[in-house]
């Protein structure tokens, strides 16, 4: 991508999207395209087929999607697989029409099965059952991974499809009705050490494990990949399997673990509860980084220092 080249970021607002607008506008892009949701629904395809039409991007980042915790999950799948299979068809179908050479589709490690080898390649994309609390989700980004494949063969279009694991830092979603985990155990945290409160209640057992990779990391990877050279970039595109890298960590903690470090950081002293009658999702989703690691990106922030740099980016909302 040239500094001047006209870059489209769906969903700038959100935690990926956010993250991927800061990234580009330090190192000097600027020529991004912005649209906030009032100002776009990219459920509505007439107006994503205007906008793209008339401003004409060179590069598509497809960071937008209606994203959940296991509440959120559970309580609206039809919204989840409904938004999120419009969303990625309006664009993706737009993309093509007007001669997008690449875009980066954004979708999430719950892809994979629930019981996947660990950790997870991304070979085994569709080889078992996916966790129920966020199948619909699941199904709706595996779709989107299909679709580029797809275009990509049927259309020569070249696009990407890029699956982190568990994301966080600034510009999270800290609403505990529909949060993921590390946010809401910040935003339970806070509240606990503001209140006084002696404990925290935590969903489940304590024991699954998750990565954790901070969002600048994420945003780091998204343009190393949008920026690599032609061969290496081709390189992720073939007729044989998906077009698929996951971005990671390759490194994992036990939700416990998780919640004693954010404690620590917060500075809380009481104690932590395990709710039992509360699902834990899946055992463990580590993500296998050798494909991103061997076309030379890694990771740079590491779990403590994430929290504490996403714990001073919002410390000013629990005050």
């Amino acid at each position: 991508m040239n500094k001047d080249s006209r870059i489209y970021i769906a969903g700038h607002r959100g935690l990926v999207g956010s993250a991927i607008h800061r990234a580009l506008t330090e190192r000097g892009y600027t020529n991004l395209l912005l649209r906030t949701r009032t100002e776009l629904d990219l459920t509505d395809t007439k107006a994503v087929n205007e906008f793209f039409a008339k401003q004409k991007p060179e590069y598509v980042f497809l960071a937008a999607a209606k994203v959940g915790g296991i509440m959120a999950n559970n309580t609206y799948p039809a919204d989840f697989i409904r938004d999120n299979l419009i969303i990625q068809t309006n664009v993706i179908e737009a993309s093509r029409i007007n001669d997008i050479d690449r875009l980066l589709f954004l979708g999430s490690s719950c892809i994979y099965p629930k019981l996947a080898p660990q950790p997870m390649p991304e070979s085994c994309l569709l080889t078992g059952p996916l966790e129920p609390t966020n199948r619909p989700y699941a199904l709706a980004k595996i779709a989107g991974i299909e679709m580029c494949w797809s275009y990509n063969r049927q259309y020569k279009t070249r696009y990407l499809a890029a699956m982190p694991t568990n994301l966080y830092g600034p510009g999270d979603n800290f609403d505990l009705n529909a949060s993921h985990v590390l946010p809401a155990l910040i935003r339970k945290t806070a509240e606990a050490v503001k209140s006084g409160a002696k404990e925290i209640t935590v969903w489940g057992t304590g024991t699954p494990r998750r990565e954790l990779l901070y969002s600048n990391d994420l945003a780091d990877a998204c343009l190393f990949l949008m920026n690599l050279d032609e061969s290496s970039y081709n390189s992720l595109l073939s007729e044989d399997q998906p077009p698929l890298v996951n971005i990671g960590t390759g490194e994992d903690v036990t939700i416990r673990e998780l919640a004693e470090t954010v404690g620590q950081i917060l500075d809380f002293k009481g104690k932590l509860v395990f709710d039992t009658t509360k699902p834990d999702g899946t055992p463990r989703k580590l993500m296998d980084v050798t494909r991103i690691h061997k076309l030379g990106w890694h990771h740079t922030t590491g779990l403590k220092d994430g929290i504490r740099l996403t714990w001073e980016a919002v410390r000013g909302q629990f005050a």
